[in-house]
């Protein structure tokens, strides 16, 4: 695979653009594709109900794991090569995993993929980061990269239930194969060539890459177990205490490592750190939102894998106005705080009016209003996190920052999907409708309390950020 551009390539920023827009929607939609062909999934590869969740979690496993290190091999290696390797990696365990004719081998090529999305959603960032000059350039590419992110979990869910219902399950996995392959070409052309003389392995902070991947991969190993096997099993509590010793020795070495894989000084600079949190709450706010619109069309109201991604068209519409055309905006007229404030504290907000719309005798009509109004604040509130991270940050730490951010991101979804499905669950144990409506109510009513009261965080930002776009 060739790492350099032709030197005299022109640079044409508009086609970038598209490019790293496109390769975010393929890992975002890559992210929900599975669920509503998870029935059929496991009726033909013969998985347990305990072990089918795995086509999920090993992706969401090895995507929080190996965030850290793709990001600061996108700033060692060069985000272009990281970039091209991401697509390839990806591509390939996308063909291996439709080609599965076992459950091991399907959860080990959900896991491949997952490190290449660890690969290239620090790179596609990085290569925005550097290729748009911060102000209204970063701003504008940012809106369209939030775009693709904040639209791919309602165009999976649609594409799941169209290409599981028409072609059957492996085609969730196969039509990642040719963009993968679209994105690679249209990468070696577009792409500028990485500066400096080649890839700095003397810079790369190995042993913290090892611990760092380590120590993060058992903490999400053992959320996404915890509501399987329960809290106090080894599976669970041991894989959470093995990984907060990795991540506590990871500290320790990072200040005194000359060549830290992240550097702690760069937790001064506070819009980092608030974007840090606010990925976090905002990923679990929406994989439970996900979930509970999900299972209340298929189990409450018995929609089929095709009506409910159809269902999910009007969020991924309302998404889109959210991060293009009213982001925007407010960014321009109030700064970055208030976008982020309005995005954070009505997602929170509209969350409670959705979850108080759910009932057992209800219609999809009911509750739309409340799911297009979160699906709306959500497409406000995502592209400033990521704004939030580069804004301050030092170019050659771009991709490292923009790593602890989709970390903190993928982990706050494991966390969420499983403290408040684990809630959920525990109300609907009783298996009658109402009960599992009420299960749901409750998971998002706790999610909004938990998302609007975090939303206060977006005062830490030292000052509004005016940008005109």
């Amino acid at each position: 695979m060739p790492h350099r551009a032709p030197p005299d390539r022109k640079h044409r920023p508009r086609a970038v653009l598209a490019l790293l827009a496109l390769s975010q929607l393929i890992v975002a939609v890559d992210f929900d594709i599975v669920f509503v062909a998870l029935p059929e999934i496991g009726r033909e590869l013969d998985f347990s109900a305990q072990s089918l969740q795995w086509v999920v979690s090993a992706y969401t496993v090895a995507l929080g794991g190996f965030l850290l290190v793709g990001g600061r091999a996108a700033d060692r290696l060069g985000a272009r090569r990281v970039f091209l390797t991401g697509t390839v990696v990806f591509g390939l365990s996308s063909l291996a995993g439709g080609l599965a004719t076992s459950p091991e081998a399907l959860v080990a090529a959900r896991a491949v993929q997952g490190l290449g999305a660890a690969v290239l959603i620090p790179s596609t960032l990085k290569l925005i980061n550097t290729n748009f000059a911060e102000g209204p350039a970063r701003t504008r590419a940012l809106a369209v990269w939030g775009i693709a992110g904040s639209s791919g979990a309602a165009l999976g869910a649609l594409g799941g239930g169209a290409l599981t219902g028409f072609l059957g399950w492996e085609w969730v996995l196969f039509v990642n194969v040719p963009l993968a392959l679209a994105a690679s070409i249209a990468g070696i052309t577009l792409l500028p060539a990485d500066r400096g003389r080649g890839p700095n392995f003397r810079g790369f902070d190995l042993p913290g890459a090892v611990l760092a991947t380590a120590g993060s991969t058992s903490v999400v190993f053992g959320l996404v177990n915890g509501p399987e096997t329960g809290w106090a099993t080894a599976r669970a509590a041991g894989c959470l205490l093995l990984g907060a010793g990795l991540l506590a020795g990871f500290l320790f070495l990072e200040r005194r490592s000359r060549n830290a894989l992240v550097p702690l000084r760069m937790f001064r600079n506070r819009n980092l750190t608030v974007a840090v949190v606010m990925a976090f709450a905002f990923m679990s706010a929406i994989a439970t939102e996900y979930y509970v619109f999900t299972t209340y069309l298929q189990e409450t109201l018995d929609l089929g894998a095709l009506a409910t991604g159809l269902g999910f068209l009007p969020l991924s519409a309302f998404s889109m106005i959210g991060s293009g055309v009213l982001f925007p905006r407010l960014l321009r007229r109030w700064g970055l705080r208030t976008a982020l404030l309005t995005g954070m504290a009505g997602f929170g907000a509209s969350m409670a009016v959705f979850s108080a719309s759910l009932s057992a005798g209800g219609s999809y009509w009911a509750v739309l209003p409340g799911a297009t109004a979160w699906a709306l604040f959500a497409g406000i509130g995502f592209p400033p996190i990521f704004l939030a991270a580069s804004t301050g940050t030092a170019t050659d730490e771009q991709g490292v920052a923009t790593a602890l951010t989709s970390t903190s991101q993928y982990i706050g979804g494991a966390v969420g999907l499983a403290v408040l499905v684990g809630a959920a669950n525990t109300i609907a144990a009783a298996g009658t409708a109402p009960a599992l409506v009420e299960g749901l109510r409750t998971a998002g009513l706790i999610g909004s309390a938990a998302l609007v009261a975090i939303a206060f965080l977006s005062f830490a930002i030292p000052r509004p950020h005016r940008s005109p776009v």
